[in-house]
């Protein structure tokens, strides 16, 4: 996991740790940058990736406070802990995770980062399109607010590294979605793969503020067509953005 992911996981475990709660306010980012050690610039980011997975809410003038869902990543950490400590009941497997439905899901495969991002592509444009009839049927309005409010955290992205953070989120939320845990396992693995360095590297080079915007139109649009219950405009609408990312990402015009 990378650093910003590690530093994330480890706010909310001290956060645990110290009896914290949903609506609980965190301490600031000055105090969590001294209490753990690093800088404030490696804090917001963590901060930036526990908002995005609906963990946190940021409020202006009053703080960071822990939201309902962070209660269900606590009892995931909670039975996380207990399968470790139980080698029978671990071994062979990779830990689980708790999903945006508090549920738990299959870890990724340690090795994902390895993917070649032309590889990561070409799957993303096989499932993603594929799995919007199935969003269309059964996302809910939690979904859809879910799915908003990851739009207005990219609109608000300070950086690259935080833009990126809430796209992951909104593809992440969309195929949460579809109500399918084998489906989100797999897209666990594109996740992972995600973060990878090759993928950040190749992102990274090709990311500018215009692309971002472009992107940002993509992702109204989706949301749009599902919100509508429009089947083929919500696939086309996927099918164009990840068209656009593979000419942005690899040069490819298909």
């Amino acid at each position: 996991m990378k650093r910003g992911g590690t530093l994330a996981e480890l706010i909310l475990a001290e956060s645990k740790r110290a009896g914290l709660g949903p609506g609980s306010r965190l301490p600031t980012e000055r105090k969590l940058a001294a209490d753990l050690s690093v800088t404030r610039s490696e804090i917001r980011h963590a901060l930036a990736a526990l908002e995005a997975d609906g963990l946190i809410s940021r409020e202006v003038g009053r703080g960071t406070f822990l939201r309902e869902a962070a209660g269900r990543r606590f009892a995931a950490l909670r039975d996380g802990e207990a399968a470790s400590s139980n080698p029978a009941a671990s071994a062979g497997t990779a830990p689980a995770r708790a999903g945006l439905d508090g549920r738990a899901v299959p870890a990724p495969r340690d090795d994902a980062a390895d993917f070649a991002p032309a590889d990561v592509m070409t799957i993303r444009r096989l499932m993603e399109p594929q799995a919007m009839p199935l969003v269309v049927m059964w996302a809910t309005a939690r979904d859809f607010t879910e799915m908003e409010r990851c739009v207005a955290g990219g609109d608000h992205a300070a950086s690259y590294e935080e833009f990126e953070i809430w796209d992951l989120a909104l593809h992440r939320c969309i195929m949460a979605a579809a109500r399918s845990p084998l489906l989100a396992a797999l897209y666990g693995v594109i996740e992972s793969a995600r973060h990878g360095q090759v993928w950040g590297d190749l992102k990274r080079r090709s990311s500018s503020r215009g692309r971002r915007e472009l992107y940002q139109e993509d992702h109204r649009a989706i949301v749009a067509a599902l919100r509508a219950r429009d089947t083929d405009a919500a696939v086309e609408a996927m099918r164009l953005h990840l068209a656009r990312v593979a000419e942005h990402l690899l040069g490819d015009p298909r």
